[in-house]
């Protein structure tokens, strides 16, 4: 037998069947109740995309080239020819109303999650398998030469299991059909998922040789191993092909040919079915391969190359409109019809948009769960009739959410006050931009009279002052993604006892004294924070000694003095004990004059309680000048 190893041109046909003089007898399989079934709301599986292939195949004309039937439905007893009486039955009695008293029967048959159940679950089988089986038995008595259903393709069913999607495999009923008149029968599936279910069927016969193209590792439905080649008679009548992530139309086309000629060739069938899953296109909602519509195609110009009887039928699929254009440029291709790459006006004409060709669109990757625009179009519609009543469902709320990451405990609150539910209190916590904020807001807590160290440091100023301080350290730390040292945290501290003792000394000066000072507080305060902010945005490195670090440097050294003058203050000396400072030749105060009695001992005590470093010359002078004042 010659080999047909050489390349399809998908242009001009330079293929056996696409050369020859008399074109091929196509007939075409199609139930326009196929696209009224809906899985579940969100399922990736929509059978409506048949629909829209069907509409495209109608508004290009390609019909006027091939018989288009619609099959009788699948009996119960004619899906039994493969799969147990039990499954069978539990499909045709189960229902949305009725599931919660199958609850056994669901997991013993893998009804639930991937395989829900929905309305006219049975019906749907029915019209798939139906085209199938029907395509097959055309094939056999010769009322055609190629046979196409869509609605069929599901090759992940077993004998008494749903998988994949799948219920009822009508792949293995159309193969199970076509064995009647043919000895042997070649299939092969270009769907992104390994053929497994087919591949069981036939494992351990040489009947029927299954060619599987797929992604393998890591992925549904976990099979089709290059090892797995049979069993028993029918070891090396399975071939499998796993394939990589990626992969594109020249890589595909030079793994697709070679070996389907040599399946050809060794293998010599009666007849041939194809199943087209349209998950191995690019950009595929749940699909990893990168086949553009041109790519895919080859696959079936070059299957119907070989002039057998030729079963095509459809498979998974996810992104709609490129599915769609895709299955209708191949029953085109199978006809030999011309297909302008501008898409004729149908009903479905807003789903190609916005260049309206029939050249596929690169269509973003989305999760299992995320919404295509007809997706949501359809869900909007279902949530409008489930919730005629309803002022404002919940789907409509959350699509005026514009974003998520506002600073609320929940927006049910709000969806609540959309409906008209009012609550008294209100669980919404206030958020305050310290950084942007120039207004101080009053603590409330009253400045104590008497100046004591422990009221003073929970005063508002210096609360306020240093919280600001520290805070804008550590914002910006974490802005750099730097942790904050120790020694940073200590050093932006206050010094308690010289806060205490600045407060003693402006409640003893004068009104005008204490007004003026308190001018000059808050104006310095102000340059205290900015300069703090300031530095802590350019972060000094370590060791580099702030501003603030100089003021608490210079409470400290003033510390033990104000000790003492407080404590002059607070316990006035005896008269009798003083004594009058003596006066050297030039009238001024002696700085060596010898203290009293009872000075002596307010210095002794000043250092026993608070040892600290000796006081600047400067310090010292002032308060000479403090002393001859008072005398």
């Amino acid at each position: 037998m010659a080999s047909h190893a050489a390349p399809v041109d998908l242009a001009n046909g330079n293929g056996i069947a696409l050369g020859s003089s008399s074109p091929k007898k196509v007939a075409y399989f199609y139930d326009s109740d196929i696209g009224n079934f809906a899985y579940v709301a969100g399922h990736p599986m929509k059978p409506h995309r048949i629909r829209l292939a069907h509409s495209l195949i109608m508004n290009y004309g390609v019909y006027k080239k091939m018989e288009i039937y619609r099959a009788k439905p699948a009996t119960r007893l004619e899906m039994t020819q493969f799969h147990t009486d039990e499954y069978i039955d539990f499909l045709q009695k189960v229902s949305p109303e009725n599931m919660d008293n199958f609850q056994r029967e669901q997991t013993k048959f893998n009804v639930g999650d991937d395989c829900p159940v929905f309305d006219g679950l049975f019906e749907f089988c029915g019209i798939s398998a139906g085209g199938s089986m029907e395509g097959a038995a055309r094939l056999n008595r010769q009322k055609c030469d190629m046979a196409v259903n869509w609605a069929g393709g599901l090759h992940h069913a077993k004998k008494s299991e749903a998988s994949g999607f799948c219920y009822v495999n009508d792949i293995v009923l159309g193969i199970l059909e076509l064995l009647r008149f043919n000895k042997r029968v070649l299939y092969i599936d270009i769907d992104v998922h390994h053929g497994d279910g087919v591949e069981e069927a036939f494992y351990t016969t040489d009947r029927v040789m299954t060619v599987s193209f797929h992604k393998y590792g890591e992925y549904f439905p976990g099979t089709g191993e290059l090892r797995d080649v049979g069993i028993g008679t029918g070891k090396y009548y399975a071939v499998n092909f796993p394939l990589r992530d990626g992969i594109d139309d020249s890589s595909y086309k030079s793994v697709f040919e070679p070996v389907i000629s040599s399946v050809m060739e060794f293998y010599n069938p009666d007849a041939v079915v194809l199943q087209c899953g349209g998950d191995s296109l690019s950009g595929d909602r749940l699909g990893c391969f990168n086949l553009s519509m041109e790519g895919h195609a080859n696959c079936v110009k070059f299957v119907k190359s070989f002039n057998r009887p030729t079963l095509v039928v459809g498979g998974g699929g996810y992104t709609m409109r490129n599915v769609a254009r895709t299955w209708a440029f191949e029953t085109g291709l199978l006809v030999d019809a011309h297909m302008d790459r501008t898409l004729p006006f149908n009903e479905y004409y807003e789903y190609y948009g916005p260049d309206y060709e029939l050249d596929m669109q690169d269509v973003p990757r989305h999760s299992m769960g995320a919404m295509t625009d007809e997706d949501d179009a359809e869900l909007d519609d279902l949530d409008e009739d489930e919730n005629k009543d309803v002022r404002m469902t919940q789907r409509q709320w959350e699509q005026r959410i514009e974003r998520d990451d506002e600073y609320d405990v929940s927006d049910n609150e709000e969806l609540e006050k959309a409906n008209g539910v009012h609550r008294n209190g209100s669980s919404r916590r206030t958020f305050q931009d310290y950084r942007n904020s120039d207004v101080e807001v009053d603590s409330g807590a009253v400045t104590p009279a008497n100046g004591t160290a422990d009221n003073v440091i929970k005063s508002k100023e210096t609360d306020e002052v240093m919280k600001d301080a520290e805070e804008s350290v550590q914002d910006a730390a974490a802005e750099n993604g730097d942790p904050i040292p120790d020694s940073e945290a200590g050093e932006n501290k206050p010094d308690e006892k010289a806060k205490a003792t600045d407060a003693e000394e402006e409640e003893d000066a004068p009104t005008e004294t204490r007004e003026a000072s308190k001018l000059a507080k808050d104006e310095e305060k102000g340059e205290k924070i900015k300069e703090l902010t300031q530095n802590a945005i350019e972060k000094p490195e370590k060791g580099q000694a702030s501003k603030e670090d100089e003021v608490m440097e210079d409470a400290d050294s003033q510390q033990p003095e104000k000790e003492a003058e407080k404590k002059r203050s607070v316990e006035p000396e005896p008269v009798e004990s003083r004594q009058e400072p003596s006066i050297d030749n030039d009238g001024d105060v002696d700085m060596d004059a010898t203290p009293t009695d009872q000075e002596q001992s307010d210095s002794k005590a000043i250092k026993t309680e608070e040892p600290s470093e000796a006081p600047s010359s400067a310090e010292t002078t002032e308060k000479a000048k403090d002393t001859t004042g008072s005398n």
